[in-house]
């Protein structure tokens, strides 16, 4: 799908043809899509990997423009093998526009669309690119607190586990901390390139917002580095609290099972078909069971202090 944005009075706008100074954001575009785009003068190189979900990213120039490719967060849902990954975003500057192109239609991408991004401007071709590299930076930082939020609600559950379950599930948020990892340090590469090569045509004033961005960038793979120790660690330590407490369970078991066995091991023994004292004695019963009765508290009361129950 292509559609076409151009900055007004009051923000973005839609606009039915391409013009100079807008923006074309393309969501996973298909052969004639593309097409389309190559006879706006898009060098075919640049649109052939845009739609693969593997593309690395990495940094490309030619007459026609410069081609970006980042990686920014997109969530699958708590239900998703991986709750999160991570897509590419393929950036085309050319002399008369901007070009995007994403696999799957995601969150930042709306919000720009939406105009609710302050002070932006599809004229402003260098400064758009640097608003829409700081907010990717941004929705790392988002979608990791929801990671964390997501492991300490699992935490609680596992302390009280005795299932693989709640273990399986952490696995799956550490995988996506390998995904943000592998490819914020891939996108602080293509940022430091885009910095010391001045690949940017960008004004002196625009310095700092691309310093912005890099130090966004770098505090996302710092947090992002802390949570993956921290959850690698749980995951060591919650493995043996599981085992843990199967152990209790097992011992609150078998003491169970000896307290029980007692009363009939003594039943057992007056149930035989032989001479036994005080057999004739009227209260032979309940003695049986006194006796039965005060064996049983006695063993309750010693596994207590050790313990045991």
């Amino acid at each position: 799908m292509i559609t076409v944005f151009k900055s007004a009075e009051h923000g973005l706008e839609t606009v039915e043809h391409v013009t100079e100074g807008c923006w074309i954001h393309v969501v996973a575009p298909d052969a004639e899509e593309i097409a389309r785009l190559e006879g706006l003068g898009l060098p075919p190189d640049f649109l052939t990997h845009a739609p693969d979900l593997d593309e690395r990213p990495r940094t490309e120039r030619d007459n026609a423009g410069l081609l970006i490719i980042l990686h920014f967060p997109f969530a699958q849902g708590a239900s998703a093998d991986i709750p999160f990954i991570t897509i590419p975003l393929s950036i085309i500057l050319t002399e008369k526009f901007i070009v995007t192109i994403t696999p799957l239609g995601t969150g930042v991408m709306q919000k720009f669309a939406s105009g609710r991004v302050r002070g932006l401007s599809t004229a402003k071709k260098t400064r758009f690119v640097l608003h829409l590299l700081w907010h990717i930076a941004d929705q790392y930082l988002i979608q990791l607190r929801e990671i964390n939020a997501a492991v300490e609600a699992l935490e609680d559950k596992l302390q009280r586990s005795l299932r693989n379950r709640e273990v399986l599930e952490i696995l799956k948020y550490q995988k996506c901390l390998v995904y943000f990892t592998t490819a914020l340090k891939s996108n602080e590469l293509v940022l430091d390139r885009l910095q010391k090569g001045r690949l940017l045509q960008h004004l002196p004033e625009d310095d700092e917002l691309l310093e912005d961005v890099l130090i966004e960038v770098r505090q996302a793979i710092e947090m992002t580095s802390i949570s993956e120790n921290i959850l690698s660690q749980m995951m060591d330590a919650f493995a043996s609290i599981i085992s843990n407490n199967l152990n209790v369970v097992m011992k609150f078991l078998a003491s169970v099972t000896i307290i029980v066995s007692l009363p009939a091991l003594i039943a057992s023994f007056y149930g035989m078909n032989v001479q036994l004292p005080g057999q004739s004695h009227p209260l032979a019963f309940t003695w049986t069971l006194l006796v039965s009765l005060l064996v049983t508290m006695a063993v309750v009361i010693v596994f207590w202090k050790k313990d045991w129950l």
